[in-house]
């Protein structure tokens, strides 16, 4: 089954803006039911939902943002970014949009850090999670193995590098990460650069890329949250991702009790791109597993 794609120039002309702490935040709502938040990676935007937005904007109220330095939203240079303000902006958004049932969460890479965020929080009675889907991401530091140009931008070099980044290295990166027969065409390419470039967002690469040691300060708290059982949990990763691929799924399986978790063989860092109805398939049938069972009717 193909899924239709979204063109970027409409995807942006069907968004909206809200202000988060003085900034300017686009994001995109559409259909109704319960609440799914999905929530985007690094380096790119929420764009890179469009496959299976409007199939899962038929059975659920589906919300997206750029997140704060990302894609079309606002991209301050002097800001110190953070996962934990980032959980905030999700929850600013949900607030926003006055939604005030309990969320699900499908997320992806940068957007996995702020799911376990938000899920801690739920743990801490701060915010109310139904259930948590994690695509290719560094849910444990010990696993994650960023490519040649995130350990460039870590480094102290990293405000030069992130300058002079351009749309060949992004190619370059995506090489190294998607399927070996998933890469994105040229015309995506194009697209996932339009989002990188919005708002000069290369001066400001080096201070997102900040994400990776957080997630070494926050791991135990976060591990903890997951390991606690009570909200459903689902893994769904591209295998040969060399990021986050079969070798984080492996100690996903060793860490979290009784751990669902699918591997879409020959797929890569962005199976939401990649194999976008496979990853439709497994997240609805998680979904469909979660349906309350029928109320029980005393009789007399």
């Amino acid at each position: 089954m193909a899924l239709a794609e979204i063109p970027l120039c409409v995807w942006r002309k069907c968004g909206q803006t809200f202000v988060f702490r003085g900034e300017t935040i686009r994001y995109w709502a559409a259909g109704q039911g319960e609440p799914l938040l999905l929530i985007h990676g690094f380096p790119t935007a929420s764009w890179d939902w469009h496959y299976l937005w409007q199939p899962l904007a038929q059975r659920y109220r589906v919300i997206a943002c750029d997140m704060l330095g990302f894609g079309d939203s606002a991209k301050p240079v002097n800001h110190d970014y953070s996962l934990l303000e980032q959980a905030d902006l999700q929850q600013a958004l949900l607030a926003h949009l006055n939604v005030e049932q309990p969320v699900h969460v499908l997320a992806h890479d940068y957007g996995d850090s702020v799911a376990q965020e938000l899920l801690a929080r739920h743990y801490e009675t701060r915010a109310d999670i139904a259930s948590c889907v994690f695509l290719n991401g560094g849910l444990f530091p010990e696993t994650h193995r960023p490519v040649l140009m995130q350990k460039l931008l870590l480094s102290p070099l990293g405000w030069m590098i992130g300058r002079a980044f351009t749309r060949d290295a992004l190619v370059k990166s995506f090489q190294q990460v998607f399927g070996p027969k998933t890469r994105p065409t040229e015309s995506e390419l194009d697209d996932f650069w339009s989002l990188v470039d919005s708002n000069r967002g290369q001066r400001i690469m080096h201070k997102l890329i900040g994400y990776i040691p957080q997630r070494r300060v926050q791991r135990e708290r976060w591990v903890s949250a997951m390991q606690r059982g009570e909200v459903p949990l689902r893994v769904i990763d591209g295998e040969v991702d060399p990021v986050s691929g079969a070798h984080m799924v492996a100690r996903y399986r060793q860490l979290i009790p009784d751990p669902d978790t699918v591997l879409l063989p020959e797929i890569g860092h962005y199976p939401q791109i990649e194999a976008p109805a496979q990853v439709l398939e497994h997240y609805l049938e998680f979904r469909d597993r979660l349906v309350s069972p029928p109320l029980k009717v005393a009789c007399s």
